[in-house]
Parts: C-alpha cells; sequence; structure tokens
C-alpha cells in the first residue's frame, strides 16, 4: 500500500513539474516575442499551464519531502531515486538538446547557410533555446541540491546506488551515439567532396557532424569517466548493468562493422568484376559504410577491451569462463549464419549459370558481388570463434567439463539445429513439391529452381548433421565425467526417524546428481569412520537447530561443507534469500501484526527491474537504429 501511495505522489510531482516547466518556458518566449499579438493563444496557454502546474507541483512535492524526512524507508525508496534521477534526465537533456541546436546554428551561420538546416530548432531562435537552457538549468540545479543531500543523509542508499548507475549509463549511451553520428556526418562529407571545396556543397553534413561532436564528445567523456571512476567499488565492478552495456556496446561494434564492411566488399566486387563507374560514384557508393563503419569500429575495439578487462578480473573462474563463451558464441552464429547465406548465394549463382545458363550482366554480377562479400564476412569470423568454442568443450578436465554442460553452449547447438531442421524442412517441401508439379504434368519441371531448392537440402543437412554430432558427443563425454566426479563425492543426510527426509534427498539426488555417493544416516545414529570421511552433509533445518549430541560432536570437528535445508515447521521459520535480515525483519513485523508469517525472500526490487526494463528499451532502441542503418548500408550498395 506503501509503495502504490509513493509512486502516486511521485508521478504526479514528475507530471506537474514538466507541466510548470514547459508552461514558464513558453510563458517567458511569449514575453520575450516581438510578435505579441499574435500570440495571445500561445500566452494564454502557458499562463494556464503554469497556474494550473504549480499548485499541484507544490502540494504533491511537499508531501513527498516531509514523507522523507518523517521515515528513512520512504527516504531511500526506488522510486524516490528514480524521481529524482529521472528529473535530472528530463532537465538535463532538453539542456543539451538547446546547446546543441545553438551550436549547430552558430555553425550553420559561419558557413552562411540557413538554419533550416540544423538537426534540431531549425524554427526556433536562439532566444526561444536560451530561454528553454535558463529555466531547465533552475530546475535541474535544484533537484541536483535535493539529490545531494540525500547522499549525505541516507542509511541505505543501495537504490540509489543502483538507480544512479543506470543513470549514468543511459548518459553514456546516449552522448556516444551522439558523437558518433557526428563523425559519421563529418567523414561522410570528407568523401563526398574534396577538401579544397569546402563550403561549395554538403556543407550542412560537416557543420551538423561537428555541432554532434563539439556537444556530444565532451558528456562522453565525463558520463564514461564517472562510470570508470567507480570501478574500485565492488558493487559496481560486479555489476550485471555495467557488463550488459560493454556487451551491448560491442556487439553493436561488430553487427555495424560487419555490416559496413560487407556493402563496402560489395561495392568493391561490382567495381572489380566490371561494373564500370566513375571513381566518384565508387567513393560516393563507399562513403556510407566507410562512414559508420570507422566510428563504430573505433567502439568496437575500444568498449570490446573494456569488456574482455571486466571479464577477466572477475574472481569467480566459472563466471569469468562463461561470459567469455558468451561473446565468443554470439559472434560464432552470426557468422556461421552470414556464412550460410554467402555459400548458398554463391552455389545458387553457379546453378544459374551453369544450369539455367543465363548470360553474364549486371543481374549476375550483382548477385555474385553480394553473395562473396557474405561469405567473406562470414566465414572468417565464424572459423575465428567457432574452432576456439570447440577445443574449449574437447578438452579433458574440469574446465571442459564446463564448457561442454555450459546453457550458452546448449542455447548456440540448439538453436542451430532448430534452424536447419526448419530450413530443410522448407527446402524439402519444395523439392518434393516441383517433382510433384512436374509429375502431376501441372507445369513442365523447373530443373534450375529444383536444383538450387535440393543444394539448400543438402547445405542444411550438413549443418544439422555436423552439429547434432557435437551435442552428442558432449552429452556422451559429460554423462560420463560427472558420474565419475559424482561417485568420487560422498555425502552423507541425517533426518529424524519417520521424517521421510532422506528419501526425499535420495530421490533429488538422483535426479540432478546421479551417481553420486550419498548415505542417509538417523539423526542420532552413530557415525563410522568410514561415513566421517564425508565431502558434505545435509541437515534438515529441524535437525541443525537442535542436533543430538553425537552429531553435534561430529559437526564441531567436521571441515566439509553443511547444507541445510528447510523443513515445515510451525515454529522454525526461514529467514531466507540475498537479505536474509532484512527478511528475518519482516517475518518479525508479520508476527507482531498478526499474520501468518509469509517466507517472502528479499530480492532485488520490482522498481529496479522496471528501471532495467526501460533502460534496457533505451538501448534497444539505439541497437535496432544502428542495425537498421547498417542493413540500409549493406542493402542499398
Amino acid at each position: 500500500m506503501r509503495t502504490i501511495r509513493r509512486l502516486y505522489f511521485y508521478l504526479i510531482t514528475f507530471i506537474s513539474l514538466e507541466v510548470v516547466l514547459q508552461g514558464l518556458i513558453g510563458l517567458l518566449r511569449s514575453i520575450f516575442s516581438n510578435a505579441i499579438g499574435a500570440g495571445s493563444d500561445a500566452l494564454a496557454q502557458t499562463l494556464a499551464l503554469t497556474l494550473v502546474g504549480v499548485p499541484i507541483f507544490a502540494l504533491h512535492w511537499n508531501w513527498a519531502q516531509r514523507a522523507a524526512q518523517a521515515d528513512e524507508e520512504e527516504h531511500g525508496s526506488a522510486v524516490r531515486a528514480i524521481f529524482l534521477y529521472g528529473v535530472l534526465l528530463a532537465t538535463l537533456i532538453p539542456i543539451v538538446q538547446n546547446a546543441l541546436a545553438l551550436v549547430d546554428r552558430g555553425i550553420l551561420s559561419i558557413f552562411n547557410m540557413d538554419a533550416f538546416h540544423a538537426i534540431l530548432g531549425g524554427e526556433q531562435t536562439w532566444l526561444d533555446n536560451i530561454i528553454a537552457i535558463l529555466v531547465n538549468e533552475v530546475a535541474a540545479a535544484y533537484f541536483i541540491n535535493i539529490l545531494q543531500r540525500d547522499w549525505k543523509n541516507l542509511l541505505d542508499a543501495e537504490n540509489f546506488a543502483d538507480i544512479r548507475r543506470v543513470y549514468r549509463h543511459l548518459w553514456l549511451l546516449y552522448s556516444l551515439l551522439m558523437t558518433i553520428f557526428g563523425v559519421q556526418q563529418v567523414i561522410r562529407f570528407i568523401l563526398h567532396v574534396p577538401s579544397n571545396l569546402l563550403g561549395e556543397m554538403n556543407r550542412d553534413l560537416f557543420a551538423n557532424g561537428l555541432a554532434l561532436i563539439l556537444v556530444g564528445a565532451p558528456i562522453w567523456y565525463f558520463s564514461w569517466k564517472a562510470c570508470q571512476s567507480a570501478l574500485p567499488q565492488k558493487s559496481e565492478h560486479d555489476s550485471l548493468l555495467r557488463l550488459g552495456a560493454l556487451f551491448f556496446l560491442t556487439f553493436a561494434g561488430v553487427a555495424t562493422v560487419l555490416s559496413a564492411g560487407g556493402n563496402f566488399l560489395y561495392v568493391f566486387l561490382r567495381w572489380g568484376l566490371g561494373e564500370s563507374m566513375t571513381a566518384s560514384t565508387f567513393v560516393s557508393l563507399i562513403g556510407d559504410p566507410i562512414s559508420i563503419g570507422l566510428p563504430l569500429g573505433v567502439v568496437w575495439a575500444y568498449y570490446g577491451h573494456w569488456l574482455h578487462h571486466d571479464i577477466e578480473t572477475y574472481a569467480d573462474e566459472a563466471r569469468r569462463h562463461g561470459f567469455r563463451r558468451l561473446y565468443y558464441y554470439i559472434l560464432s552464429f552470426a557468422g556461421l549464419v552470414t556464412a550460410f547465406v554467402g555459400l548458398a548465394l554463391v552455389v545458387s549463382f553457379i546453378l544459374d549459370v551453369v544450369v539455367g545458363r543465363e548470360l553474364w550482366g549486371q543481374d549476375l554480377r550483382t548477385r555474385i558481388s553480394a553473395a562473396l562479400a557474405m561469405l567473406s564476412v562470414g566465414l572468417p569470423l565464424w572459423m575465428s570463434t567457432w574452432p576456439r568454442m570447440q577445443a574449449k568443450a574437447l578438452s579433458q578436465g574440469t574446465s571442459g567439463g564446463f564448457a561442454r554442460r555450459s546453457m550458452v553452449r546448449k542455447i548456440y547447438l540448439y538453436l542451430v539445429l532448430f534452424g536447419s531442421v526448419i530450413g530443410g524442412m522448407v527446402s524439402a517441401v519444395t523439392v518434393v513439391f516441383r517433382l510433384l508439379q512436374a509429375a502431376l504434368g501441372n507445369d513442365p519441371l523447373d530443373v534450375t529452381g529444383l536444383l538450387d531448392s535440393l543444394q539448400l537440402l543438402i547445405l542444411f543437412s550438413v549443418v544439422l548433421t555436423y552439429h547434432l554430432r557435437c551435442l552428442r558427443a558432449d552429452g556422451g563425454e559429460a554423462v560420463r565425467a560427472l558420474i565419475e566426479r559424482h561417485e568420487k563425492f560422498p555425502v552423507l543426510a541425517f533426518e529424524r526417524a519417520g521424517s521421510g527426509f532422506g528419501d526425499a534427498v535420495r530421490l533429488a539426488t538422483q535426479k540432478h546428481a546421479p551417481g553420486l555417493n550419498l548415505t542417509v544416516l538417523a539423526s542420532d545414529a552413530e557415525i563410522s569412520k568410514e561415513n566421517a570421511a564425508a565431502r558434505a552433509v545435509i541437515l534438515p533445518s529441524d535437525v541443525a537447530v537442535n542436533p543430538p549430541e553425537n552429531l553435534r560432536s561430529f559437526l564441531s570437528a567436521f571441515e566439509g561443507h553443511v547444507i541445510v535445508s528447510p523443513v515445515e515447521n510451525a515454529r522454525f521459520l526461514w529467514a531466507a534469500g540475498p537479505k536474509p535480515v532484512d527478511s528475518a525483519a519482516l517475518t518479525l513485523r508479520q508476527l507482531s501484526e498478526g499474520q501468518d508469517a509469509r517466507q517472502a525472500s528479499i530480492g532485488t526490487s520490482p522498481w529496479m527491474i522496471v528501471v532495467y526494463v526501460f533502460a534496457a528499451l533505451f538501448g534497444l532502441e539505439i541497437l535496432l537504429f544502428l542495425l537498421s542503418l547498417g542493413i540500409s548500408l549493406t542493402v542499398g550498395g
């Protein structure tokens, strides 16, 4: 109930604040506008926004402040953190956007160009931008002061630290995107015209790109520096958000560079295979892939370096190998798909030339150029990643076992198998359809089409057979190695007589760890010297709380792992979860209020999940934009 109330007040505060800011900006623009008579409707609208928004904002913000001062839970809540950092985004981003409009129009004026060429605010005046900047600056300064005071007085700053991490990475993505496309515009201008024609044509590319760089690069520098300066803190270093951002930036760079490289090869092969094009046409065609490929290549190299650095600094070896596998399997899958499509297009081209007897011309030149470009990009990528992962999986010892059993490898293999089966099924249906169509006399047999479908069926079958053998080899070796390890790991399980705990543990062990050397004893039984050599002990929670004397003596000298499994008991309540102390406190509150104690674990805050979802959507929007740009460059040629 308190969370819903909190959400209501902060959401209304945020919305009313935006209404007030827009009203004030419009009011000041109307006051300083030269066309007062023409702006009477606009003046009335802005006055209405201001007069209605101010009391609503003041009422709800006053409640939020009083609640935060009176209650530490309110003060450190995730909703308040989301609100404060959200307000900073909502005020600082408009400042950046208006500053970009000012810089862009200033550069355009140097080149004697009209303001409508600007990226943003071409219809606005410099006074409009300054007013928007000043109003948002006042609001941002006020909430920055509030945020600083909150940080000084917070007893538990975990929620604020999580939201601040998201806030910093959003700025990083936003500013980096500005810088990338600023560089892209400048490179595109350079490749479009010789340097001695500056000011004669395509000057808007250079002006807009320069403005994006001048505004975006400093913001990227300070936001990335803030992310890096927080690394000594363990929570920052181990943050999945940071790792996800590094993966995102690295793969965005990989996808764009590969698509741009493919498009460059496509144009180069068309020229090399005899297509007539002038030097200016050739440079123009390769301008787009080079202009976007170069900055994203730098992003790939730089953030790929930091991704590998962060992975290597994890103390947990299994986690290090897991993240490394994720990186290589994603690249391997992308390379396999691209190489497969390229190879299929090459074989299709050969069939059309040999069987269909098509004459060499523009269509064939375009097809073989696209096929060879895809094969040239995909095959080296797959060959540089898959053999490395396969060698890891085939190696003996613990590392090989982890590699064979990894979830990422299983997903990769089954995804390839799924695609191969579906593709092979579609190809087989097409082959049978063409044969039956010809046999029934409806149409003459299309030999070229039949062979094209048949070659796809063969390629899918080869891919399916190879990866199916890899999967079976993994399974056989993994089962053998695991059973061997399980047999060398003796375990003791203790139970109260008649409780059935031992049988339940035995069944669960047979399911999850077949072959495990498990011995079940009564809690008051004598423990032999052979059983005392166990590597681990499993205790039900009621026995762990009050063990018999002989078991107590054994446990005091036992040096292995002790696993306590909760069992239902009216007296013993289990405080589980990442924060057992908080879980215990919540259980005490429920009992003191006459409620039944609910064994709820304290995990990630639901509001943090919401924040991560919105941050992921923001990042996904950037990635989709980059991918669509790369695809358009590759296809548009």
